[in-house]
């Protein structure tokens, strides 16, 4: 699936890498073409077969994009959806909607990226001798 090129990809990688470098938390992107489902359910899937609630800390953020069928979520784990406010999520898919919405798919996923990090930098700092406990890498789906 090459919704990106090489360049685009590197940059969002970047982003989460970037993002994680601050915090004991994990961001991870999903992608694929289509999505028959409610995207949160299909969020919430992609978050189990990531194996995204192994984290320790139970910090993950999974941000999922179907291209095609232009829906997208984005979700967290048990541990930042106790410490985030009640609204974060939903003002996090505002600001990246606000780049969606012109075409700007990666500058979206970047925007959700950033603010995800800062959420998670100001609940989870980044410890000492914190290791990366998920790939930095987009998954890319093939909706099975």
């Amino acid at each position: 699936m090459s919704v990106f090129t090489e360049d685009e990809q590197q940059r969002i990688q970047q982003a989460v890498a970037d993002a994680e470098k601050s915090t004991s938390g994990e961001i991870r992107v999903c992608m694929e073409k289509t999505c028959s489902d409610n995207p949160l359910d299909r969020a919430a899937k992609y978050f189990a077969q990531l194996e995204m609630h192994k984290t320790k800390l139970r910090n993950g953020v999974l941000i999922y994009v179907a291209t095609v069928d232009r829906k997208f979520a984005i979700i967290g784990d048990a541990g930042i959806n106790s410490a985030v406010p009640v609204d974060f999520w939903e003002s996090t898919k505002e600001a990246m909607l606000s780049h969606f919405k012109y075409g700007n798919l990666v500058e979206g996923i970047v925007t959700g990226i950033t603010q995800a990090g800062e959420q998670l930098k100001k609940y989870f700092p980044h410890l000492l001798n914190d290791k990366n406990e998920l790939p930095d890498d987009i998954a890319f789906m093939d909706g099975n």
